[in-house]
């Protein structure tokens, strides 16, 4: 097997600290920027903006709010903006959709862009791919990949810390399924010898024993205000740690069969639209395990899944039973996805389905 991967290991400039915002003018300046284009959401960007205002000092700043998706649409106003008003640089302040949106924005007009992520709810200001949604908020069950990387990535801890603690939670089961999306394939043999694929194999160990030792406590110091070691430490393998692995692992460790029924569900139920992305992996770890037929992992993950309000099953998220229809067309999509195939197993509509029933029957019959 062909194990030549595309390795895109993340932003050129990595910060997460106090006084960390201090070093974007420098980086600006590095790339000769004179003009920015400062793309923001709402809520976040109140908190945000005490930390950025004296970049206006020294560089001409236009300030856009965004729609608050990252939309084919909204992309292309701010890459028509971004041309007509003769930006030389970017920056994206928010959260996952925002940091997506100003990495495609940049895609699309070939301009330099750095993000500072006001949340860490997944790997989004990390890693150079975009999932792309539509304007009403339904996926489009697309993602844009690119190879153009941001050229700094800078936050501090008293900003991301200071989120809707729902979004972290989300973050950490978005950031443990890069285990269980890649472990069937990476513990294959014959990609023992591709150094770059045991990196991402170890990346995503370090996501999932991270999450294991101190993701209680880092929600629990969340929820009091206190910036702790254990805070830092979950935070930056959510959006940091997180996206090495697909990053080192290419196809073989992005995405498979979590991420494909979140995009599944997310197009053909409405009503998952309440749900962070995150919380939707969250479901669709449990899809993917039942996959694969690992039960007991399922039974050892309940208990931090009920503590931390996890939905475990399309029941609790009250979109089951499915219309015959809906299910074939959820099943029809996952199966679209070519990565899922990557998987060493017998992959088919048929098959899919059946772990979709399987693990409603599980966890209702689990409780």
């Amino acid at each position: 097997m062909d194990t030549v991967v595309n390795v895109k290991v993340g932003p050129q400039f990595y910060k997460y600290g106090q006084g960390a915002m201090e070093m974007i003018p420098d980086i600006l300046n590095e790339y000769g920027a004179k003009r920015v284009l400062l793309v923001h959401g709402t809520i976040s960007w109140e908190k945000a903006r005490p930390y950025l205002e004296f970049l206006d000092k020294d560089f001409a700043i236009q300030y856009e709010k965004y729609n608050g998706e990252c939309s084919y649409n909204e992309a292309n106003r701010l890459a028509k903006l971004v041309e007509d008003g003769n930006f030389d640089f970017i920056v994206g302040v928010g959260g996952g959709k925002l940091c997506d949106l100003v990495y495609y924005v940049g895609s699309l007009t070939k301009k330099p862009f750095g993000v500072v992520p006001t949340l860490a709810s997944n790997c989004a200001p990390w890693a150079p791919l975009s999932v792309m949604y539509k304007d009403n908020g339904l996926a489009e069950g697309k993602t844009e990949h690119y190879k153009r990387q941001a050229a700094f990535l800078i936050t501090e801890p008293t900003l991301v810390i200071d989120a809707p603690i729902k979004f972290f939670i989300a973050g950490i089961a978005d950031t443990i399924a890069k285990w269980y999306e890649s472990d069937m394939i990476l513990e294959q043999p014959q990609f023992e010898a591709n150094n770059f694929l045991m990196l991402a194999r170890h990346s995503a160990r370090i996501c999932k024993d991270v999450i294991a030792e101190d993701g209680l406590k880092a929600i629990e110091d969340m929820r009091n205000g206190t910036v702790s070691a254990e805070f830092i430490k979950v935070s930056e393998v959510i959006f940091g740690v997180a996206g090495l692995v697909g990053g080192f692992g290419d196809k073989y460790a992005r995405n498979t069969a979590a991420h494909a029924i979140h995009d599944a569900i997310s197009a053909y139920l409405p009503g998952v639209h309440n749900y962070l992305h995150g919380e939707k992996v969250a479901y669709g770890i449990f899809y993917q395990l039942a996959l694969e037929g690992k039960w007991q992992v399922i039974d050892e993950l309940i208990p931090m899944y009920e503590a931390l309000s996890l939905p475990k099953s399309l029941t609790e998220m009250g979109e089951y039973p499915l219309a015959e229809e809906e299910l074939n067309n959820i099943v029809e999509l996952v199966n679209k996805k070519q990565k899922v195939h990557l998987l060493p197993m017998t992959i088919n509509e048929e098959v899919l389905k059946k772990a979709i029933i399987d693990l409603e029957k599980y966890i209702n019959t689990e409780v």
